[in-house]
């Protein structure tokens, strides 16, 4: 998942909070691009729903728009971090829909799927 930072935030590492198993990492592309990642955590426990929780921290920051404006994270990961946290009702709905969802999720796409489904 990237993270797109807001103007005010020149950058933005490490740990959301604790139990998520995921952290946000700050990388450079081969033209020198800064971005940054949301990125699994090598060592330790991740939790069943860790993925999701961390995708839903980040885009709940992207509402306030403070230090994230946005996140850009792809229909599959969004469906692979719900069935690990066991939200089979909204996977599903996104496998059987597919050519009707966008293949990247925006953070508003990510708001819409929770309130869909109350997650």
């Amino acid at each position: 998942m990237e993270i797109i930072l807001s103007k005010q935030c020149e950058s933005l590492t490490g740990s959301l909070g604790r139990g998520f198993g995921y952290h946000i990492q700050r990388r450079s592309d081969l033209n020198g691009t800064i971005r940054f990642w949301g990125v699994r955590q090598s060592k330790g426990d991740v939790p069943p729903d860790g993925h999701w929780k961390f995708i839903l921290s980040c885009v709940n920051l992207a509402q306030n728009k403070l230090y994230i404006t946005d996140v850009k994270v792809t229909r599959d990961e969004v469906r692979a971090a719900l069935i690990d946290a066991g939200i089979r009702n909204a996977a599903d709905y996104i496998a059987v829909n597919k050519k009707n969802l966008p293949s990247v999720f925006r953070a508003n796409d990510v708001i819409n799927l929770k309130n869909k489904y109350n997650l």
